[in-house]
C-alpha cells in the first residue's frame, strides 16, 4: 500500500523547483540556442554573459563549456553583512524587492543572477548556494568562506524559526516573511508538529475547564440542600 505524501513540497522537489532558476554564464564555447518547453535560450557567444536556466547552466558546468557566475549576494562581504542584520534584529532580513512594472513575483524573479541585489537573499538562496558550492566551487571566491557563512545563516535563521513558534501558543501568527523555500521545507514538520501538540493541550484544557464547570454546578447544587435541610432543622 502506497504511503500517503506529505503536506507540502518535500525538500528533494524545493532543489527540484530551484534549477528553473535564472543564472548567468560565461560560454567556454559557441553554442547555438535551444528551443525549451519554457523558450528559446539565447546563443553562447564566448565571453559574452548570457542567463540561463540553472538546470542547463549546471549541465554546461559539468561538461566545462561554460563558468557560472555566482549572485552578488553569494560573496563574503555580502552573506556577512546579512548575517550581521540576521543577529541584530528578531525578524528575517527582508527578501528581494520586486522589480518595477513586473507581473512576477517569488520564486521567479531574476534573484540568481549577476545582476541581482547583493544585500538580500531570494527565495531559493540555500539549495541555490548549496549546489553552487558543490558544481562551481571554482567559480566562487573564496568557497570555504562562503560555506561557513551559510552554514551560520542557517543556523540564525532556522532557531528564529523555532523561537517564532512560541506566538502560537497566544493564538498569534508565525512571521516568515523572507524565510526561503527550502527553510519552509525543513521547518514545516516541526511547524505542523507544535501546532497539534497546541491544538491538543487546548482541548484538553477545555475538557478539564467543562469536568472542572460540571462538578462546581453539582457541589454547588448539593451545598444548598444541605443548608436548606439544616434550616429546616432549626426551624423545628
Amino acid at each position: 500500500m502506497a504511503l500517503p505524501l506529505p503536506p507540502g513540497l518535500t525538500p528533494p522537489e524545493t532543489a527540484f523547483l530551484c534549477e528553473m532558476e535564472m543564472v548567468t554564464v560565461i560560454p567556454r564555447q559557441r553554442l547555438e540556442g535551444l528551443n525549451l518547453l519554457g523558450g528559446p535560450t539565447p546563443p553562447l557567444h564566448p565571453p559574452h554573459r548570457t542567463p540561463l536556466p540553472f538546470w542547463l547552466a549546471l549541465l554546461l558546468k559539468r561538461q566545462r563549456r561554460a563558468n557560472i557566475l555566482p549572485p552578488p549576494w553569494l560573496s563574503p562581504p555580502s552573506l556577512s553583512s546579512i548575517l550581521d542584520l540576521e543577529k541584530k534584529t528578531p525578524s528575517f532580513s527582508p527578501p528581494p524587492p520586486l522589480p518595477a512594472h513586473t507581473t512576477t513575483s517569488p520564486p521567479f524573479l531574476p534573484s540568481a543572477t549577476a545582476d541581482a541585489p547583493p544585500d538580500a537573499l531570494p527565495y531559493h538562496w540555500l539549495e541555490l548556494g548549496e549546489m553552487l558550492l558543490e558544481a562551481a566551487s571554482d567559480d566562487i571566491p573564496e568557497p570555504d568562506n562562503v560555506r561557513r557563512l551559510m552554514r551560520d545563516l542557517r543556523e540564525v535563521r532556522m532557531a528564529k524559526m523555532r523561537a517564532g513558534v512560541n506566538v502560537l501558543e497566544g493564538g498569534r501568527e508565525v512571521n516568515l516573511n523572507g524565510v526561503g523555500g527550502m527553510e519552509v521545507s525543513e521547518g514545516r514538520a516541526f511547524i505542523g508538529g507544535v501546532v497539534d501538540g497546541l491544538r491538543k493541550i487546548g482541548a484538553s484544557k477545555e475538557m478539564s475547564r467543562r469536568e472542572r464547570e460540571a462538578e462546581e454546578r453539582e457541589n454547588g447544587i448539593g451545598g444548598g440542600d444541605e443548608e436548606e435541610d439544616e434550616d429546616d432543622g432549626m426551624d423545628t
